[in-house]
């Protein structure tokens, strides 16, 4: 594995941030966000909602991001989220395999006892692959819960990994 570095955001960080997620929420295959979400919109909900929110650097380029949030108010906020992103440039490095390694050693230090993906769909076998390796169990499929542009409504999964 490449070095790289994993740090909290910074507000200077956004523009960075945003060119990575916005065509991957542009492209609609793996997130459920609007393909036409504007940036106010994107740092609402990757940054303001979060609990934390991290990029990846390496060279003082940003190259990956992931938010940590509660999955649920009241009874269920011990069970945290994550969303991760990682630049079309920067794919094949090893960066989501690094930045799920940290979101679990920062949602245990935070104080949570669970990580819950609630909407993976079943076409991004790559993602579904590396969650399994990283210990996660699929909990839940729900049937055409995920409208892929390029292939319809297909198969969401809820993956679950006690910390």
């Amino acid at each position: 594995m490449e070095n790289f570095l994993i740090r909290e955001l910074k507000p200077q960080d956004w523009p960075s941030v945003w060119s990575i997620l916005q065509p991957v929420f542009a492209e609609g295959e793996t997130y459920a966000y609007p393909t036409d979400i504007q940036s106010d919109e994107a740092q609402d909900e990757w940054v303001e909602k979060a609990r934390v929110t991290f990029v990846v650097e390496a060279n003082s380029d940003i190259l990956g991001t992931y938010y940590l949030k509660a999955n649920q108010p009241g009874q269920g906020s011990h069970v945290c989220n994550c969303g991760y992103v990682v630049s079309g440039k920067a794919r094949g490095r090893g960066l989501a395999k690094a930045m799920c390694l940290h979101s679990q050693r920062t949602a245990a230090e935070l104080g949570f006892k669970a990580m819950q993906y609630n909407l993976v769909a079943s076409t991004n076998v790559g993602a579904v692959a590396l969650w399994h390796k990283m210990g996660f169990a699929t909990v839940g499929r729900l049937p055409g819960a995920f409208c892929s542009p390029s292939a319809g409504y297909v198969d969401a999964f809820v993956l679950f990994k006690q910390l």
